[in-house]
């Protein structure tokens, strides 16, 4: 598996866009505001109705509960019903957004996606100064839950791809399928279809007061058992109708589906909600038989553990015995400095938005003479001015003439230190592009290998500048 830099520019909206609602289970009145995102800094929740307007991103290690839909909390903050706001994001190739909420839970609409990719498209989709990340699947995960026997699959494919495939043992519902084979299709086949629910869930969820901004124009109600006219009043008074009665087809009325398979494609609908949680964009083809909230976040979990993992282990694959794309000398070619301060002896690969260098670590190093002699270590500065220099090489390729340029830093955030490097190790160091070069300036995700393992990190910021 690998995590890959994209030749494709980040998204997000242009324009503030707001849509007014009820929450479905607090009932309460909300307006939520879609607002642009920063780059790199994916889908946030921002609670305006709290001191301090507190944060939350989505992330699945903010899941606390899955009951009635998804809910994140973070610092006692709580967001409920996040995923098929997610879903329109996600639908529509957003990258960042905020999503501003004065209540706890997003509008319920009605039950689908379909309102709030009407208003994101509404704000306008603009490209930004940064390069999208996709997780490229090499091999199957999976999460099966045991209790339910719901089971998430991800395998290699092309692209991003979801199938669900729905079963609840009822006559009225029967086995349905869904499938979307790519994410433009989104909006025409997914985003409409609504939530749905079983007149026995529906007895029990007004029972206990938890479907208070529910009605007959936000969720399927399938029939699956016989309607008493006990329940039928109290639906009566729920959905504030005069007369409620069942479809031929199994359905309560005054509600027509907008698909045969409709609960499987509101299903699909979640499952892309939720798994946007993972906060990286996946390239796989994602089968999920029986989905529900729990098993699709516990699946995002564990798949957001896996690129973290990952991102700090996606050591370059390189060949150290093949011809070097620049040895020491053409190096020197470009860049000013000379030894003792010329720390990387080659180049292997370099790209319009990534270079990969190598330092062959060795006891005759001038900075071993000072730094710990009786147990020498690589100093961590010099590890991070090394993959200075590998990123240096990747600015001054813009260029006609290097040679008349010098490499300055700009800033240094964000450096980890993970392993000592040692005399007689080789070090790796990858340096990715975070946004495009402009105007000489070069801003990039920097990492440094040792033995297999991640060693350092950082972000860089540097400038070309000319020699006068």
């Amino acid at each position: 598996m690998a995590i890959i830099k994209t030749d494709i520019k980040q998204k997000t909206i242009e324009n503030e866009v707001s849509l007014e609602g009820v929450g479905l289970h607090t009932g309460a009145n909300v307006t939520l505001v879609f607002k642009s995102g920063a780059p790199n800094s994916g889908f946030v929740f921002q609670r305006v109705d709290l001191e301090g307007n507190p944060k939350i991103e989505a992330d699945a290690n903010y899941v606390t509960s899955t009951q009635r839909g998804t809910c994140l909390e973070k610092n006692g903050v709580t967001i409920q019903t996040c995923e098929h706001v997610l879903a329109a994001l996600v639908g529509l190739d957003i990258d960042n957004a905020v999503i501003e909420l004065n209540a706890s839970e997003p509008p319920i609409m009605d039950g689908s996606s379909k309102f709030f990719v009407e208003a994101l498209e509404k704000a306008g989709i603009i490209e930004q100064d940064a390069l999208r990340e996709e997780f490229v699947v090499k091999e199957v995960v999976s999460y099966t839950d045991e209790e339910s026997g719901s089971e998430v699959i991800l395998m290699p494919a092309d692209s991003y791809q979801v199938t669900t495939m729905v079963d609840f043992g009822t006559k009225v519902l029967g086995t349905q399928n869904a499938t979307l084979n790519k994410i433009s299709e989104f909006k025409t086949e997914i985003a409409d279809s609504r939530t749905f629910s079983f007149l026995h869930e529906l007895e029990m969820l007004l029972e206990h007061g938890l479907i208070k901004g529910g009605d007959l124009n936000n969720a399927i109600v399938y029939v699956d058992k016989e309607l008493s006219p006990e329940t039928m009043d109290k639906l009566r008074v729920a959905f504030n109708k005069d007369k409620i009665a069942v479809k031929p087809n199994g359905i309560l009325d005054n509600l027509t589906l907008h698909h045969p398979n409709e609960a499987a494609r509101h299903k699909l609908l979640d499952v892309i909600g939720d798994l946007a949680l993972i906060g990286t964009r996946i390239r796989g083809k994602v089968i999920a038989n029986k989905p529900g909230h729990f098993v699709n976040t516990q699946f995002a979990k564990k798949m957001s553990k896996i690129i973290k993992n990952e991102r700090r282990n996606n050591v370059p694959q390189v060949d150290l015995n093949a011809t070097p794309l620049m040895d020491v000398n053409q190096i020197m070619d470009m860049l000013p400095h000379r030894q003792p301060f010329l720390l990387i002896d080659k180049i292997f690969e370099l790209t319009e938005s990534s270079v990969i260098g190598m330092k062959n670590v060795t006891m005759n190093e001038e900075f071993f003479k000072g730094h710990f002699p009786g147990a020498p270590v690589m100093p961590g500065v010099l590890i991070v001015e090394a993959m200075a220099q590998t990123g240096g090489i990747l600015v001054l390729s813009t260029v006609p003439d290097p040679e008349n340029y010098l490499t300055f830093f700009m800033k240094i955030d964000k450096v980890k230190f993970k392993q000592k490097v040692i005399p007689g190790d080789t070090l790796i160091f990858k340096c990715d592009l975070i946004t495009p070069i402009r105007r000489g300036i070069c801003h990039m995700q920097g990492y440094a290998y040792a033995n297999g393992k991640l060693c350092a990190e950082a972000e860089l910021m540097a400038q070309i500048s000319k020699v006068k």
